[in-house]
């Protein structure tokens, strides 16, 4: 038998092969849905070089069979994948359209609403300074789950602390109803108000998870820059998922790119990425 030896795609610190790039991108898509192709190849070898240097590893060959026996590595795996891209008032169309929503919904239950990619936390916190301009309170009759899939993130995000260059789009009086300065060691760095944080509830989920620790119905689900890196099918699995889990009025935000009409019959556009269910 003749033996083939596979390319290695960087010889740099650590030999990483066509083999290894597969693999991976083959249980990134089995345990979060994450499709990679194979411009991301640079992307993979740089976020994972992280986790062999963590863990002395010298080859990426050496990595998987690590993670294959490691439970506790696979959490920091996904991580390193996960692509947390966010800003305050991100796509801010939604966020007036979100207000109007639930203006016309009145008071008479508790809201809840759902942001299922919240990342480092500024897209729930949005939704909560948008609630309280709303009600002119912050103890709005709204609840917001923001959930992720990243546990790393989720952390950022309970503390609430973020880079003064993060909030610029701010004013000075924006900013005071929501944020802290931070004085001395912390000068350069904003805190999210306690008042604020308490309308948030932060919790880990994958979507691609047989069980959802969260239970709607729910008024808004804000899925914002996730199905970009699904594949059609796994986009298709999730949309059937939300659509039980909202009211008969519930509103489905998306990204930018991101156009669900053509995947499934289960919604229709209520404005620009803003969808709602489809009435049969």
């Amino acid at each position: 038998m003749i033996s083939v030896e596979l390319p290695i795609l960087y010889k740099h610190e650590f030999d990483f092969t066509e083999n290894d790039f597969r693999l991976i991108r083959k249980l990134i898509y089995d345990h979060a849905g994450i499709s990679l192709n194979d411009a991301k190849q640079n992307l993979v070898y740089s976020r994972l070089s992280r986790r062999l240097r963590a863990n002395n590893l010298k080859n990426f060959s050496d990595y998987l069979k690590f993670l294959a026996t490691n439970h506790a590595e696979w959490q920091l795996f996904i991580n390193a994948l996960t692509t947390n891209r966010t800003a305050f008032f991100r796509e801010p169309h939604h966020f007036p359209i979100l207000a109007e929503h639930i203006r016309k919904l009145g008071t008479k239950e508790m809201i809840t609403l759902w942001s299922c990619a919240a990342s480092t936390g500024e897209e729930p916190y949005s939704i909560a300074m948008t609630m309280v301009k709303l009600f002119g309170s912050y103890t709005p009759p709204v609840r917001i789950i923001a959930t992720d899939i990243d546990t790393e993130v989720l952390e950022s995000a309970k503390a609430g602390i973020y880079s003064i260059d993060k909030v610029d789009m701010f004013t000075p009086s924006q900013l005071k109803p929501f944020f802290l300065k931070g004085k001395g060691n912390n000068e350069g760095l904003v805190k999210i108000r306690n008042e604020l944080k308490n309308m948030v509830t932060f919790r880990q989920l994958n979507l691609l998870s047989e069980e959802w620790p969260v239970r709607g119905p729910f008024s808004a689900i804000f899925c914002r820059n996730v199905m970009i890196y699904l594949d059609q099918q796994t986009k298709l699995k999730i949309l059937d998922r939300f659509a039980p889990l909202l009211t008969p009025q519930g509103l489905l935000f998306v990204g930018h790119s991101e156009n669900i009409v053509l995947l499934t019959n289960r919604f229709k556009m209520h404005s620009r990425t803003v969808y709602q269910l489809q009435r049969f």
